[in-house]
């Protein structure tokens, strides 16, 4: 896969490509990351790449020249039309499913605001999807984009060294994931519940599933509107949930 990040502070990227997984991936030719600042196209002396909004109003707008030339400057694979994405608090919000379906292109471009906005024209005519990671301000795109390329690379094969990590994972699965433990068996009188020391495999996944069943119920109810559950998993959740005084609709 190749990412490629327009952003006006290519810096903010540097210990995120080259450490930890996205480092690893790097290094395994699994990914190619670059970030490059758009203001080198900037077809003013003054390298500018804002102005003010036309019909006035606060705050200045990223104009559309500088970041159609450096997306259309990309050297681009033969028959390999790259998904362009924006970064923006108006995009679509990014959820796993997302990441998985970027995970399967070739070529992906994030675009990093600044400032009030971007001209429109780029939204229209130049971009294939807007993303957003919430519903706060930040200062800039720079951070989600970091957000969507570490979600995205993880997924691929190959970047995590136990293949099954990415599948089980919270949101993976349309459920939080169950809780985990590690040695020492008892740590400050806590010890690790009995079913995992237990040796039997079959038994430990019933135990795991139901854990992420109710985890899910306590936290995130509303992910159980389109998890795939059996006929069995909703009357064990009916059951927890008039238990624990939790309203939630078989």
């Amino acid at each position: 896969m190749k990412i490629d990040v327009l952003t006006l502070f290519p810096e903010m990227f540097e210990g995120v490509f080259g450490a930890s997984i996205l480092g690893k991936a790097k290094d395994k030719g699994i990914v190619s990351l670059q970030a490059i600042n758009f203001r080198d196209y900037s077809n003013n002396k003054h390298n500018t790449v804002d102005d003010y909004p036309y019909g006035g109003g606060g705050g200045m707008v990223l104009k559309a020249e500088p970041v159609f030339a450096a997306v259309e400057d990309l050297k681009l694979a033969p028959n390999v039309k790259p998904r362009v994405i924006l970064m923006c608090p108006q995009g679509e919000t990014f959820t796993q499913k997302k990441a998985e379906e970027l995970a399967a292109e070739e070529h992906i471009v994030l675009i990093c605001g600044h400032y009030e906005g971007y001209d429109e024209r780029i939204r229209e005519y130049l971009v294939t999807d807007e993303l957003s990671i919430g519903d706060y301000v930040l200062t800039g795109g720079e951070i989600p984009a970091m957000t969507v390329i570490d979600s995205v690379v993880r997924l691929l094969p190959g970047v995590l060294g136990n293949e099954t990590s990415a599948v089980t994972d919270s949101y993976s699965t349309g459920l939080l994931e169950y809780p985990h433990y590690t040695r020492p068996a008892e740590f400050r009188g806590w010890g690790v519940p009995d079913i995992l020391l237990s040796g039997h495999h079959a038994n430990i996944v019933v135990w795991r599933r139901q854990q992420s069943l109710l985890r899910t119920l306590r936290r995130r109810p509303d992910l159980l509107e389109h998890a795939e559950l059996s006929d069995k998993e909703r009357k064990f959740l009916k059951e927890a949930a008039a238990q624990e005084g939790i309203k939630w609709k078989a």
